[in-house]
């Protein structure tokens, strides 16, 4: 998947420089020696993706679409899948890789890993995207628990996709003494409209839980969420394509070839279609064809 992703991504940087796009700012904006709760108060604000934006989100997996969504609005290409390619008999597993970032400062890259729970996903979005603040490429296992003997760059971003996810000082604020965890978890949860996980790491980082409570409910949910995440399901054939390779990117590709300066052949084998019928529909759905 990284090397699709590098040869979709080197499509899109040919693109800007011919369309002569700016480069991002927020591409290598921030240094591992700044705190993380300062960078992830930038990232809230560049991204739009405050409490407030959440706050009318049904669901987390509501409150992801509009992540991505805010995400592509500032310049990033965000591609979610869980297979390789289109091939769905091809699984990527969750627990070899939950997603990777390629900086450029014009076509900067995330992959998330579409086989990871949908809440486990919007930890994996604001871990890497954190990495395209310090404007360095990575490989992830990211997971918001919060471990020993990583590289100091990977704890780094867990720290700002956690105080982006679930500010500290908002979170001291709404915690009950005495709740019971489970109840605490579903409260938090729609709330914050992260998952259960995300409110496990900053419940221990509130002190609220001791280490040994947080290891035993960690394993316990990871159990449940992936045990979810296992029954998959369906959905819109051409939104997951999208999803793929990122309304961004499809954008440009579909306008690109209907311009003459990619070919149809190239166009088809980097959004995974085969059918003129198929590109001419996510062309409309991308709202570049009636």
């Amino acid at each position: 998947m990284v090397y699709v992703c590098q040869e979709r991504q080197g499509w899109f940087k040919d693109y800007a420089r011919t369309v002569r796009l700016p480069e991002l700012a927020f591409v290598g904006s921030a240094k591992l020696n700044e705190r993380p709760a300062a960078v992830a108060a930038r990232m809230a604000e560049a991204l739009a993706f405050d409490l407030e934006a959440r706050a009318a989100c049904r669901t987390w997996e509501d409150a992801l679409r509009l992540f991505i969504g805010h995400a592509d609005s500032i310049g990033a290409l965000v591609m979610v899948s869980g297979v390789v390619l289109s091939n769905n008999n091809r699984r990527l597993d969750p627990e070899e890789f939950r997603g990777f970032a390629l900086a450029d400062p014009q076509a900067p890259l995330v992959f998330i890993n579409g086989s990871d729970s949908k809440s486990a996903q919007m930890f994996t979005l604001a871990h890497e995207l954190a990495h395209l603040w310090l404007g360095a490429s990575a490989i992830s296992n990211a997971s918001a628990a919060p471990v020993a003997g990583f590289r100091r760059e990977e704890v780094w971003c867990n720290a700002v996709a956690a105080e982006l996810l679930v500010p500290l000082a908002v979170l001291r604020a709404d915690l009950v003494a005495d709740e019971p965890l489970e109840n605490a978890i579903s409260r938090l949860t729609r709330r914050y409209k992260v998952s259960s996980l995300v409110i496990l790491r900053r419940l221990l980082d509130a002190n609220w839980l001791t280490r040994d409570a947080f290891d035993a409910a960690w394993a316990a949910e990871r159990a449940r969420l992936r045990a979810i995440a296992e029954r998959g399901g369906g959905g819109n054939f051409y939104r997951t394509t999208l999803s793929r390779v990122s309304r961004r990117f499809a954008r440009a590709l579909v306008e690109s070839t209907l311009e003459g300066q990619t070919l149809y052949r190239d166009a088809f084998r980097m959004l995974g279609v085969a059918k003129t019928e198929t590109f001419n529909n996510i062309g409309q759905e991308v709202g570049v064809l009636p």
